[in-house]
């Protein structure tokens, strides 16, 4: 295991290097007339430097007019130090907006992630042990109508129906209008009631793919040699499905939900921006769309070695939970 882990770590390496060259090739393939126009706007900002200061201040820390590769180790040598800039949008550096962020983001992931586990596999089995039931076919739905809509799109169905129309929820945002005046549960309870909407279209747009995925598994193991001789040796039903059915089925579902935990940390682009939550999401969009360069390098090596580290654990999640995966 342990050999396995150090070539997955120095694969890893590897590869986070390869995006790291791409990420800063694209953007010295920008126009030197984009990084001009940036100069006036940061020299045009109260208590700014002026403009060919700023310009030299782009220039030295991006190496835009200077060899290309030397350009690009001198900024990986600062990205591995955290050292990722000054943000241009939110004029501060970009690690110190991303600690400001974060949080709403994980926070806000970690409970639909928790939720959508919570309900996706339990119906899966029992749609699986009830198969060309009503309950099956109810559930099969449920699944069809959670894959099926787009998260924008039923953002905007609970907006209407529990914001504008019941007006039992807040419509968006994090905090209301007179948050700072509420006491301490009080200013909880204010959160919590702006984070119901976000998390419900979180959750339900995602139950569905993890509930058909579970489904067919269970299915495939439900007809499995070992499970009918458990029947045949005289074990409850319930003993077949909760003890040998369903450690098997649990298997591929792991190692799937191991490949989404990188996106606890990245945040619900389109859900936070529909609902304005300040997370790293909502932060990263408004950054890219506004050409901050800066803070969009910094999300999208963060977003890589989130991605690896997910794989990573998914392929040792794999074989913790399979005790017949052995890595040579």
């Amino acid at each position: 295991m342990w050999k396995f882990l150090i070539r997955r770590l120095l694969l890893s390496i590897l590869i986070l290097f390869l995006v790291s060259a791409v990420i800063y090739t694209v953007m010295r393939c920008l126009p030197v007339s984009f990084i001009e126009a940036k100069a006036r706007e940061m020299s045009a900002l109260p208590g700014a430097k002026s403009y060919s200061e700023c310009l030299a201040q782009l220039n030295e820390v991006y190496q835009m007019d200077g060899n290309p590769v030397i350009g690009f180790f001198k900024w990986l040598s600062r990205a591995m130090r955290g050292d990722f800039g000054d943000s241009w949008m939110y004029n501060k550096p970009v690690t110190a907006k991303f600690k400001e962020v974060i949080w709403d983001s994980f926070f806000l992931s970690l409970i639909s992630l928790v939720l959508e586990l919570v309900i996706a596999i339990p119906l899966g089995i029992r749609a699986a042990t009830r198969q060309y039931t009503r309950t099956d076919y109810a559930i099969t739905v449920v699944a069809l109508i959670g894959i099926s809509l787009p998260s924008f799109f039923f953002a905007t169905l609970l907006k209407l129906l529990f914001s504008v129309k019941l007006g039992v929820l807040p419509l968006n945002g994090k905090v209301g209008r007179y948050y700072n005046q509420l006491s301490a549960f009080g200013k909880f309870l204010d959160v919590v009631q702006h984070f119901i909407l976000p998390i419900t279209t979180l959750t339900i747009v995602s139950i569905g793919f993890l509930m058909r995925y579970t489904r067919t598994n269970m299915l495939e193991v439900l007809n499995s040699d070992y499970i009918r001789t458990a029947r045949a040796k005289g074990l409850s039903e319930s003993k077949v499905i909760n003890l040998h059915a369903f450690r098997n089925t649990l298997i591929p579902v792991i190692t799937m939900v191991g490949g989404t935990l990188p996106g606890l940390f990245s945040g619900a682009m389109i859900t936070e921006q529909l609902f304005a939550i300040p997370g790293i999401g909502y932060t990263s969009y408004n950054a890219m769309i506004s050409g901050d360069i800066p803070f969009s390098m910094f999300y999208l090596m963060f977003m890589a070695i989130l991605t690896l580290v997910g794989t990573l654990i998914a392929d040792i999640l794999y074989a913790v939970v399979d005790p017949r995966v052995r890595v040579n």
